[in-house]
């Protein structure tokens, strides 16, 4: 190698190094662990990282996994997003939570899911303990009221039904939960399952036979992302129906009361900005809902024959018209 030769390898050397001194530090990554599909909670997460300075594609990298609703595949989905060492996990749904605690002891966990104590997600709401914490929508205890709502709307109703997920965790516990309620209501209850898009169907084609006058449908990731397949078919069959979110009754449902779920997902955001800061899961109290929305719409009521008694139009947070 000559001098000449030997002066333009040390300068490509040295211009090499130049560059990667320059270069930016690998960003964090966030796995998002979706227990359904892609849906508007996506933007309200982000909305919450971006409060904490967090902006996806700028300062922070996203892994995103979604079941699709097949909640068999979460463990997988979950055990994945470990092996490629992500910062942090954000689980959308109690499978997609318990998913991720089995799959990990030590990469942060943020979540949204219904009761995260009885689940044993955390050791208790105010010192979560370990690598989770996240917000808790209180899915199980709102189904009672629900029940009590639509019995409320439609008092002449008898027979109720039920539609719950059997894959979701809390399906058990709700059940047993509105059991109770409507037998303290002296109403008859009728559990109807549905897991896939087919069994949505079928449910539904039941109704009839069974005399349901009411339809109360359980909280559940996969029911969210199906709203319009459950607005449609509650509509086809001309049944009442109360929801767990204000998005069905958007969509054309009759009533919801729950969770503002964008506003919980806006602080799932938060707390993994936080996290991503240098904050400790165990040491952030999982937050609590103070309050719920009620959300009526009275085309489908006049659509269905149905006038909404003056008692829960007072206390409607919304009324769409």
């Amino acid at each position: 190698m000559n001098r000449r030769d030997l002066l333009l390898l040390v300068g490509a050397i040295a211009a090499s190094s130049s560059l990667r001194a320059e270069q930016p530090a690998e960003l964090p990554v966030i796995g998002f662990l979706g227990s359904a599909s892609p849906s508007h909670i996506l933007a309200a997460f982000h909305q919450g990282l971006g409060e904490t300075g967090y902006v996806e594609r700028q300062n922070l990298a996203f892994e995103y996994r979604w079941a699709e609703g097949r909640y068999e595949r979460l463990p997988a989905l979950a055990a994945d997003l470990v092996v490629r060492k992500v910062d942090l996990i954000a689980a959308d749904g109690i499978p997609a939570a318990l998913a991720a605690k089995t799959a990990t002891s030590t990469i942060p966990i943020v979540f949204s899911v219904g009761d995260p104590v009885d689940l044993g997600l955390v050791a208790s709401l105010a010192r979560p303990g370990g690598n989770l914490t996240g917000v808790s929508t209180m899915a199980p205890e709102l189904s009672p009221k629900r029940l009590e709502l639509l019995s409320e709307l439609v008092p002449q109703v008898g027979v109720i039904a039920l539609l719950v997920n059997p894959n979701n965790s809390n399906t058990e516990r709700t059940t047993r939960d509105m059991q109770e309620a409507a037998l303290a209501r002296g109403v008859q209850l009728h559990i109807l399952i549905a897991g896939t898009e087919s069994e949505i169907d079928a449910a539904f084609a039941t109704l009839a036979q069974l005399h349901a006058g009411g339809l109360v449908v359980g909280g559940d990731p996969f029911f969210a992302n199906r709203r319009e397949q459950l607005v449609t078919l509650a509509a086809t069959h001309g049944v009442p129906a109360i929801y767990q979110s204000r998005e069905f009754v958007e969509a054309g449902g009759l009533i919801s009361y729950g969770l503002n779920f964008i506003a919980a997902f806006r602080l799932v955001g938060v707390y993994a900005g936080k996290i991503l800061k240098g904050a400790k899961p165990a040491d952030l109290p999982v937050q609590q809902p103070t309050t719920f929305e009620l959300v009526v719409n009275l085309k489908t009521a006049k659509d269905l024959g149905l006038t909404i008694p003056p008692s829960i139009l007072a206390r409607a947070d919304e009324v769409i018209e």
